[in-house]
């Protein structure tokens, strides 16, 4: 319903291609957007974020955290039970399911951890010193010296 083309967009910028970009993906994402699992992101630090992801149920070996193109990719799929279990009422969601999240410029996945059904992943914003202010000092005029100055009236 909601379709918009952005291809004029890309032939009257440049450099500003993860914009357009961005605004496809937040355009394409569908009301209906899958919502498991649950997930938090908060700020620890200032340059410093954690992504905490409710992944009770699963094991280490059954999830997998990757980044692959300015994305972090987390995905589980739950190994099949090797015993036969009747279950009265299967309230733990032990899906599969894959979370992306677009990271920014200069972000970087520092770590993960799983305690508690709980899957922590540490992020880290690391500006490289090109791209951080720096103060540029201003620099007094020089001066003409005198004696390379040649009078008029000696001339003449």
């Amino acid at each position: 319903m909601r379709h918009f083309d952005f291809a004029p967009l890309y032939r009257a910028t440049v450099g500003f291609d993860q914009i357009a970009d961005m605004m496809d993906r937040v355009l394409a994402n569908d009301v209906s957007q899958q919502t498991y699992p649950p997930y938090n992101i908060e700020k620890t630090a200032d340059d410093a974020y954690r992504i905490s992801i409710a992944v009770a149920g699963f094991s280490d070996r059954d999830l997998s955290v990757e980044v692959k193109e300015q994305a972090l990719v987390v995905s589980a799929k739950k190994a099949e039970d090797e015993g036969n279990r009747t279950y009265l009422h299967r309230g733990i969601a032990t899906r599969a399911f894959e979370r992306r999240f677009h990271l920014a410029d200069h972000v970087r996945v520092v770590g993960a951890i799983h305690e508690d059904g709980m899957l922590h992943i540490d992020l880290a914003r690391e500006i490289p010193e090109a791209l951080k202010p720096r103060q540029i000092e201003i620099a007094k005029p020089t001066r003409a010296i005198a004696k390379d100055v040649v009078d008029a009236d000696k001339v003449n």
